[in-house]
């Protein structure tokens, strides 16, 4: 039932800005812990921000603190990241994951290619 559909990724020039969407379906995201996670081939994947159920506090990375910025919208049922600033080294599979009654889901992910 639960659904994430990420989208918005795309191949982009360094120092650009980037604006990822999570859809849910089957789940009020208001109502979850939601994260978004990146992963380059090879390496593990890694938590970049989460936001708590019903309020706005957040965390983010050491590494994303300036330039990534998470945010839901309760009416839309939709989540979203900000990248400001991209760089090389930003390029990866961005997921999006929501953790609701013990369950965490995840969606297929959107491809962000960051390149001169």
């Amino acid at each position: 039932q639960v659904k994430l559909v990420e989208s918005g990724g795309g191949l982009v020039q360094p120092g650009s800005t980037l604006r990822l969407s999570c859809d849910a379906s089957g789940v009020r995201l208001i109502e979850t812990t939601m994260y978004w996670y990146r992963q380059v081939p090879g390496k593990e994947r890694e938590m970049v921000t989460y936001i708590i159920p019903r309020y706005n506090n957040v965390y983010y990375a050491p590494f994303a603190r300036d330039r990534f910025d998470i945010s839901r919208d309760p009416i839309k049922n939709t989540g979203s990241l900000q990248i400001s600033s991209l760089k090389p080294e930003d390029t990866a599979v961005y997921y999006c994951s929501v953790a609701f009654n013990l369950t965490t889901y995840w969606g297929q992910g959107t491809q962000v290619t960051v390149s001169a």
